[in-house]
């Protein structure tokens, strides 16, 4: 019996620990995950472009979305670069946030411009710092 008591406190221990580890990893990853709050701040601007500001026309939706998809299709991006703010008014673009790197930054300008057309973007992208 005593042998049964000892290897059923080793199993709940053993799984104790294993949860507890779990928690922390996840806790570990969440820290880690990207944050632009702080440049978000300068969104609360009067004249920042932002996307409640993009026009609503179809032609500004179309080049938003050829934009933002060609974006999306390049796997060699990081999740910081997926998720930049793409704005778009009277067929001006802005392309707002931060990236990893300035080939990252020249690399989805280069996206815009063949979608919208050099004078038509604006390139507010900036390089965030390694973490």
């Amino acid at each position: 019996m005593n042998r049964i008591k000892t290897f059923g406190s080793r199993v709940g221990f053993t799984c104790a620990s294993l949860v507890f580890s779990s928690m922390m990893l996840v806790g570990v990853a969440s820290a880690q995950q990207a944050d632009n709050t702080k440049n978000n701040q300068g969104d609360a601007n009067a004249g920042a472009a932002t996307a409640d500001k993009s026009a609503q026309n179809p032609a500004d939706r179309e080049l938003t979305h050829k934009i933002r998809k060609s974006i999306m299709q390049d796997k060699s991006l990081s999740t910081y670069a997926h998720n930049i703010k793409v704005v778009t008014q009277d067929g001006k673009v802005t392309l707002k946030g931060p990236v990893r790197s300035e080939d990252e930054k020249t690399n989805i300008q280069a996206k815009a411009v063949a979608v919208a057309g050099a004078d038509n973007v604006s390139n507010q992208l900036e390089v965030a710092p390694s973490q």
